[in-house]
């Protein structure tokens, strides 16, 4: 494996270990973003911040204060994904949008070629995904001095990333549940799931799969003790997804289903628009898929109430997530979506207990329920390996939502 870092600059050990991981999860921005719409008419701009406390993980923190910010404001957190920067991710997710709309502060987190050759956030890192240590520590950090200098409601503090920044949410909410209200992760990763960078590889594709209470007992192991209230979780995952497999997203679904005391099954479902559907499980977890789509967060230029952000590298024009997690996260002041004709209105329905159907692999791929490949046999849909592909190894199954079936 060969460093892109040149024979000129001083290489961090860790860096080079993360090299090969960290290349899988860039996100590339060689195009030029152009906003296309014309910027709101006032004075705020994003602002670095120069000191924010010790910054044992050696980041870079902006923030952006819409005029007029009241005191008590909530605060967002937003981390970046690779090759990234905080100015990228601000003028490209449509967080700005909301920020401007609803009135609450922005706080974004940089990563350093210093730390991570493509500026991704180390999120299996060991030093970096621990509660008082690294990287973790930085950001929180920032909440901390957001909450001290800008008079943001520490009860109202949200964190949102894309990729290894969707990696390095799941930590946030994993080690400093007492900091956040909720998080939205975007094309992630369940919290721990690598430690490794060769671990990482497998993490992402084809992904890990563990029960519910064993994903769950990794987060409760990051603040071992805590007994106060879980974060709220949106979950957002392109079912093409090469880079980050859609597995993913239900085996995040079962982290912090658990870590709520929530059932795996939804208590609610429904759709956004053609192709993108969610499931809500108790109010406090929601898994939103968005079929056809590849490795980005999801955003739709425009200027109508439900659209955001601007289209370009691994910002994918399908529909507008940061205004569903607003209004999942209440951010919006509790009022309901308006309904507008670019994206039909969202229909709820109450969604019957699933049949767990026990057969073996072999009569699961034949029946629908899964398919082969290289030997083994996958649950269609969640892409859950299930063993080998044969009359021997036995799954059982449960179908979530049409043509999409997972383990009991």
């Amino acid at each position: 494996m060969t460093s892109t870092r040149t024979l000129t600059l001083p290489v961090p050990a860790r860096a080079v270990r993360a090299v090969g991981v960290l290349l899988a999860l860039a996100v590339s921005v060689a195009t030029t973003l152009v906003v296309a719409q014309a910027p709101p008419a006032q004075a705020a701009t994003l602002q670095q911040v120069a000191s924010f406390g010790s910054n044992p993980g050696g980041l870079t923190m902006f923030s952006y204060r819409p005029d007029g910010l009241p005191a008590n404001a909530p605060v967002v957190v937003e981390l970046h994904g690779c090759t990234q920067d905080a100015t990228t991710y601000f003028t490209s997710s449509g967080w700005r949008t909301f920020a401007d709309r609803h009135g609450f502060a922005l706080v974004l987190a940089q990563q350093s070629s210093a730390n991570n050759s493509n500026t991704c956030f180390n999120w299996f890192e060991p030093g970096d995904i621990a509660r008082g240590q690294g990287e973790a520590a930085s950001i929180a950090q920032m909440v901390d001095y957001a909450v001290a200098n800008y008079g943001s409601d520490s009860r109202r503090v949200y964190v949102t990333g894309l990729s290894a920044g969707a990696a390095m949410t799941a930590v946030m909410l994993a080690t400093y549940p007492d900091k956040f209200a909720g998080g939205s992760i975007n094309a992630g990763i369940p919290y721990t799931c690598a430690t490794s960078m060769t671990a990482a590889f497998t993490c992402m594709n084809p992904g890990v799969d563990k029960t519910p209470a064993a994903w769950g007992d990794l987060v409760r192991g990051a603040y071992a003790g805590y007994s106060g209230p879980r974060p709220k979780v949106a979950i957002w995952h392109g079912q093409s997804d090469t880079t980050v497999a859609p597995m993913n997203g239900v085996e995040l679904r079962d982290q912090f289903t658990n870590v709520n005391g929530v059932s795996q099954t939804p208590t609610s479902t429904g759709t956004i628009a053609s192709g993108v559907t969610w499931e809500d499980y108790g109010g406090r977890v929601r898994l939103t898929k968005v079929a056809g789509m590849n490795h980005g967060t999801a955003v739709d230029p425009g200027t109508a109430d439900n659209q955001c952000g601007t289209a370009g590298a691994y910002f994918i024009d399908t529909v507008c997530a940061a205004y569903y997690d607003v209004a999942f996260f209440g951010l919006d002041g509790g009022t309901a979506p308006p309904t507008t004709t670019a994206t039909p209105p969202t229909t709820t329905t109450t969604a019957p207990a699933p049949t767990c159907i026990t057969s073996s692999n072999y009569a699961h791929v034949q029946a629908g329920r899964a398919y082969q490949s290289g030997g083994y046999a996958y649950a269609l849909g969640s892409n859950q390996n299930l063993g080998l592909y044969n009359t021997f190894y036995t799954a059982t199954l449960e179908q979530s939502s049409p043509g999409y079936w997972e383990k009991c």
